[in-house]
């Protein structure tokens, strides 16, 4: 068997091997020899012992993996795998152990932290991909919902919903050929995520026999699930914004040496053991693990145990694959050698997790535009907020079928209401959606680098409510500083460019309207403390909510006791008053990537045009800070005409190694809205290894 390893000029790698279990080994051994301090980090996310080399901090994560089963429910899903399927995940991870000490040489970050590389098993990549998505749908926003009606009232429960801090969302377009000028589709976007140092998606190139496909990984995940280009037929995905994970109140008691929870037809046992959590630096943490019929206690303390008949409180998290041992892993193979839409279609009727909209396109003209997902029927309260365990009702009903639609000559999929809807409850904003739809029909010619024009749009349509309030304000009440700061606001173009500084300025109102809003007494019982894991904190911080609802809060009816005009009066006066030297957004809204060890102290990041609700979506979180976490962690455009005239781009480079040529080479690009262009021909290619005579088995 022979397996051969070329790099292009980005240092992106293309794998070409004679079967497709070399072919998945060779993408395993590149995950470890390009990302092995990145994927090492999250094997030991999915155990829950990233704390043995992190720290006290990595605390809070690792009780979150032990206490909802991360490991385990992997377990499962690995053993349910069909035989194919389970001999390609496996070659895989045996891939990444042939590269792993390589790949560990490498990467300082292994050295620093006195981190060995461990032996992958066959799980781990579902592993991975689990505890990568498992908050994926924001599950911890009914832990909000609940305190908001508990606090402010059941009326209220849904008053802060949009697509918030926590939650992972995409820009996603399919152009049919009628609007193109080869007269072949193309499909465009940029998946939105916590932008981090490595890169969340790698590109990469795969080929064997029956397979040759472009397109954006998973590091630790083989194939590529999510946005792929087989030459005759190109797929991508968004987060559908799905509700498909349930919390439940439960009660617990103790009997004897066991622990019990109360279902719907009265007491039955819950499984329990305990778990240690090693801490570099300091003591060891011991954690309960508890799983009613439910599902894993996320929440909550056991019984104390000091008497039968002890009892307390808890929450559990019921999702699917932990229910079903299912991922839809099968899908990804059939990806890889999709040559039509059709192929693309039955793939992803597989898929289970997590719930996606779906375009998809070929050559043969064929256009696709569904969901794919595992979404469980039952109760209305369930998707809202946490219900109780102990009722009837609450227990899952099936599965609901999954939406499609018929595409016309654009489809436009960014996380908004739309076909996806009878599946969600809280749905991004429609700026994003309307924008994308409005620039594309602009023009009957699109090519694949005019969608960078697309791609990098910063018009903030969500300004309009605040600078509503800002126009009607009196200028006669104004002092002078207040009355020019007025002026700019309103002449201002709402585009958040990198070197505007009317942008900057309306940040700095909005931020300060919303912690005036944060400080208001109507809102001010959200504030106190909630008493939940640390892990959840991003769903339960009222400046953030506050921040990302804040054109519901600025319009709604629902707050009498707020004085909005006051309060936008007072914003605009603190900042009038404020003066100082004047700063662009883009001194201000600076990337923040995360990174698993603390940045070297210095080092500046480049600022960012965009903001939340453009199309170029650069979020921060205002009232909070103006650093951006979170924004398009790669862009893509797949053209249908010819692969090879596709682009891509991610937010830093091709490798995860410090200080290497294809680190961070891709950065400029990207923050200029340009792209690296697909290669596909071997010939242009620079050969970089080739293994002989290894065995399939």
């Amino acid at each position: 068997m022979t397996t051969e390893v070329y790099r292009d000029a980005w240092g992106i790698p293309h794998l070409r091997a004679s079967s497709a279990l070399e072919l998945a080994r060779a993408q395993g051994r590149n995950a470890a020899t390009d990302r092995a301090w990145q994927i090492e980090v999250e094997r030991h996310r999915v155990r829950g012992t990233t704390a043995a080399f992190l720290g006290a901090d990595a605390v809070a994560w690792d009780r979150f993996a032990r206490q909802s089963r991360l490991e385990d429910t992997a377990r499962r899903c690995h053993a349910a795998l069909d035989a194919d399927t389970a001999a390609w995940v496996g070659a895989y991870a045996e891939g990444v152990n042939d590269g792993l000490a390589e790949g560990a040489g490498n990467a300082p970050e292994f050295a620093a932290t006195g981190l060995e590389p461990g032996r992958w098993e066959p799980w781990v990549p579902l592993g991975i991909w689990i505890a990568t998505h498992i908050l994926f749908a924001g599950f911890p926003t009914k832990l909000w919902r609940e305190e908001v009606a508990r606090r402010l009232g059941d009326d209220l429960i849904t008053l802060f919903a949009t697509d918030g801090p926590g939650t992972s969302g995409s820009n996603g377009w399919l152009v049919a050929g009628g609007r193109t000028e080869t007269g072949a589709p193309l499909i465009a976007g940029d998946p939105h995520r916590f932008i981090e140092d490595p890169g969340v998606y790698q590109q990469i190139h795969l080929v064997c026999p029956g397979v040759d496909v472009v397109g954006l990984a998973v590091p630790g995940v083989p194939g590529l699930a999510h946005f792929g280009h087989t030459g005759s037929v190109a797929w991508a995905i968004t987060n559908a914004m799905s509700d498909y994970q349930d919390l439940y109140r439960e009660r617990l008691r103790r009997t004897g040496d066991r622990i019990e929870a109360e279902g719907p037809d009265g007491w039955g046992p819950a499984t329990h053991h305990r778990e240690t959590i090693e801490v570099a630096g300091g003591d060891p943490v011991t954690v309960d693990v508890i799983e009613t019929g439910r599902g894993p206690v996320i929440a909550g303390d056991a019984p104390a145990a000091d008497g039968i008949g002890t009892g307390s409180e808890a929450i559990s998290l019921r999702y699917p694959p932990r229910v079903t041992a299912a991922l839809g892993f099968e899908a990804i193979p059939a990806l890889l050698r999709a040559r039509t839409v059709g192929d693309v279609d039955r793939a992803f009727d597989q898929w289970a997790e997590p719930v996606n909209v779906v375009h998809a396109a070929d050559t043969e003209g064929g256009l696709l535009h569904r969901v794919a997902g595992s979404v469980p029927v039952r109760h209305e309260d369930n998707r809202l907020r946490v219900v109780p365990a102990w009722e009837h009702g609450h227990d899952w009903q099936g599965w609901h079928e999954t939406p499609r639609a018929e595409v016309g000559d654009i489809a436009v999929m960014a996380n908004a209401r739309g076909i996806a809807t009878p599946l969600g409850v809280e749905f991004a904003p429609p700026h994003r959606a309307d924008r994308i739809a409005a620039l594309l029909r602009e023009s009957k010619s699109w090519t694949a680098p005019g969608m960078a024009a697309v791609h990098t749009d910063t018009w903030l349509a969500s300004a309009a409510p605040l600078l509503e309030l800002v126009a009607a304000l009196d200028e006669d009440r104004l002092s002078p500083g207040a009355s020019e700061l007025r002026s700019r606001l309103l002449a201002w173009d709402r585009r958040m460019e990198a070197g505007s500084s009317d942008a900057a300025l309306f940040a700095a109102v909005r931020s300060a309207v919303v912690r005036r809003l944060a400080a208001h007494p109507e809102l001010e019982p959200l504030s106190r403390p909630f008493g939940y894991p640390e892990v959840f904190l991003p769903w339960l911080y009222l400046p953030a909510k506050i921040g990302y609802a804040l054109e519901t809060l600025l319009t709604t009816d629902r707050l009498p006791g707020i004085d909005r005009a006051a309060l936008v009066r007072a914003a605009v006066d603190e900042v009038a008053e404020a003066g100082g030297p004047e700063t662009t957004w883009g001194e201000r809204h600076r990337l923040a990537p995360w990174q698993a060890l603390p940045a070297p102290d210095g080092e500046e990041w480049p600022g960012l045009p965009g903001d939340h609700d453009c199309v170029l979506a650069t979020s921060s979180v205002p009232g909070v800070t103006d650093l951006s976490a979170r924004g398009p962690s790669a862009r893509y455009v797949w053209d249908l005409a010819r692969r090879e005239d596709s682009l891509w781009v991610v937010p830093l480079g091709a490798r995860g190694i410090p200080g290497a040529a294809h680190h961070r080479d891709q950065l400029p690009l990207w923050l200029r809205g340009e792209f690296v262009p697909v290669v596909t021909d071997f010939d242009l290619l620079t050969p970089e290894h080739r293994t002989e005579e290894r065995h399939d088995h």
